[in-house]
C-alpha cells in the first residue's frame, strides 16, 4: 500500500506542479519547481518499475468510464491535503506545549479525520479511489502517473 500511497502523491503533485509552474514569476523560485517537477518525474518512473512486481488479484477487468475533466485530480489533490494534515495535527499533539493547545490540535486533527473521510467517500462513490480492489488501484496508479509524466 506505500507503493500506492506514494504514487498517487507523487502523480498529483507533479500534475500540480505542472499546472502552476508558468505562473511563478521569480525565476530562481521557477527553477526550484522546474527541477521539482525534474524529481518528481524521476521518483515517478521508478516507482512504476516496481508495480509488475505487486501482489495482483486476477478479476474481471470491467472498464471503468473514462473521467475525462480534472475533478479525479482535484478531489485527490483534496485527499493528500486532508491526509497531511490528519499526519501533522497527530504528531503536534504529542509535542503541544499545553493542555489548551493540545485541545486545539486535538479539535483541528478531529476536523481533518472528518475532512478526509468525506473526500475519500466522495472519491470512491466515483470511482476515483477504489480503495477495495488492489488491481483497479494499481492499474489506476499507473494511468494517472502516466498522465502527470505527459503533461
Amino acid at each position: 500500500m506505500e507503493l500506492h500511497e506514494l504514487t498517487a502523491s507523487q502523480s498529483n503533485t507533479l500534475m500540480g506542479l505542472k499546472m502552476h509552474v508558468h505562473d511563478v514569476a521569480d525565476p530562481k523560485l521557477r527553477g526550484l519547481y522546474e527541477e521539482t517537477i525534474r524529481s518528481t518525474e524521476s521518483n515517478l518512473k521508478e516507482l512504476l518499475q516496481f508495480y509488475p512486481m505487486a501482489p495482483m488479484e486476477a478479476r474481471n477487468n470491467k472498464s471503468k468510464p473514462h473521467h475525462e475533466d480534472l475533478t479525479a485530480f482535484y478531489a485527490g489533490h483534496l485527499l493528500g491535503i486532508a491526509k497531511n494534515s490528519v499526519k501533522n495535527y497527530a504528531a503536534a499533539v504529542t509535542e503541544a506545549a499545553t493542555p489548551q493547545l493540545k485541545d486545539t490540535f486535538v479539535k483541528h486533527l478531529n476536523h481533518a479525520i472528518k475532512l478526509h473521510t468525506k473526500v475519500f467517500n466522495f472519491m470512491h462513490e466515483r470511482g476515483f479511489y477504489p480503495a477495495y480492489d488492489l488491481h483497479q488501484l494499481l492499474e489506476n496508479d499507473k494511468k494517472t502517473a502516466k498522465k502527470a509524466l505527459e503533461m
